[in-house]
């Protein structure tokens, strides 16, 4: 059969076999002619929510609870380390975690009941951590801005990781949440190359976009950085520098970057974009990828999943160091976000 063409707007036209599905389906050519849709629309599904904070015990992670409204993401970007989590809703990583999605519509009012809890302990809260909390239904749902009111009502401290320029929208809440060190947001930024982003994540919003994201919350007073995510070897780390320079021309204050991650299915996702948009360097860049992760396309280990190892990621920390000093940057850990002043509505501050 002839592979379908990638769709534009779209990260993938393929829907890999869902891994916990007892049975697997394959398309055959019976000779018929039969006309395919060029496009696909975004279903968007509703779900109410139980809880709404998930944990982690992560020493790789700079948080440990995040919340995510969204399951799902549209914008569609091939290397998303969160498309296998589709595959627990009976649902593909491929095609459908970009365009059928699930929208947690009672994620307010199920935070504020477990904010409310007596033994509640106040720790930053991630918003970003799996899907974007700033992906294109995020305008109509409203999820994410709903989730902020309530964290300004108990004074509660926020992180948040987008490529969204949607972010703005809510400008007014990050504004009065950093005035009492409560919020910091990491701008990811890939790319400035608008035709690299187009089929690397396809809704997202434009470089330029991004770029005016951190210059417009910095000038507001919300504490910004930029997170150089993923570091694709031979397709986007040549522009690691430029981003950071870009990024701290904007006012971004601190930074970070990870390797390329390629779990499950994603791996094989990842290798027919390469494939269908860089055919004559894919066998390089695989290679380098595997450099890196000890033989493998993917490393889970604690530690080396979010750098990798060898000479490649050796390479890229020491780049990454270097630009990070030369620039001024300053480690996230130095943001410190206040917990002392979480109280929930009508309760009592403590006295010290």
């Amino acid at each position: 059969m002839i592979p379908p063409a990638p769709q534009r707007g779209r990260g993938t036209v393929h829907n890999p076999h869902n891994r916990f599905a007892p049975r697997l389906s394959v398309v055959e050519d019976d000779g018929w002619h039969q006309e395919v849709p060029s496009t696909q629309g975004t279903e968007v599904r509703v779900e109410a929510a139980r809880t709404i904070i998930s944990r982690n015990t992560s020493p790789d992670l700079p948080f440990d609870r995040a919340i995510n409204p969204y399951r799902g993401c549209e914008h569609g970007c091939i290397y998303c380390y969160a498309r296998p989590s589709h595959a627990y809703w009976d649902l593909s990583p491929g095609l459908d975690f970009e365009t059928k999605l699930i929208a947690k519509t009672n994620a307010a009012e199920v935070l504020e009941q477990q904010l409310s809890k007596p033994g509640y302990a106040c720790a930053p809260i991630n918003l970003g951590s799996n899907t974007d909390p700033y992906q294109p239904i995020e305008r109509e749902q409203q999820l994410t801005r709903r989730l902020l009111e309530v964290l300004l009502r108990y004074r509660h401290p926020v992180t948040i990781v987008t490529k969204g320029s949607l972010v703005l929208r809510d400008l007014d809440l990050l504004a009065e949440l950093a005035s009492q060190r409560l919020a910091r947001v990491m701008i990811s930024l890939t790319t400035l190359d608008d035709e690299l982003k187009r089929t690397l994540e396809p809704r997202a919003a434009a470089p330029k976009a991004r770029l005016r994201a951190i210059r417009v919350l910095r000038e507001a007073g919300v504490p910004v950085g930029v997170l150089c995510s993923p570091m694709i070897p031979m397709i986007n780390d040549s522009e690691l520098e430029h981003l950071l320079e870009a990024a701290r021309e904007a006012g971004a204050q601190s930074a970070a970057y990870m390797l390329l991650r390629l779990p499950l299915e994603v791996a094989p996702l990842f290798e027919q974009w390469l494939h269908d948009h860089y055919p004559q360097r894919a066998t390089h860049v695989l290679s380098l990828i595997r450099q890196s992760r000890g033989g493998e396309l993917y490393d889970s280990r604690f530690g080396a999943r979010m750098r990798g190892e060898g000479v490649f990621a050796e390479l890229l920390a020491q780049r990454f160091a270097k630009a990070a000093r030369r620039l001024g940057f300053e480690a996230r850990e130095q943001v410190r976000l206040d917990c002392s002043a979480f109280c929930p509505p009508g309760g009592q501050m403590a006295l010290f």
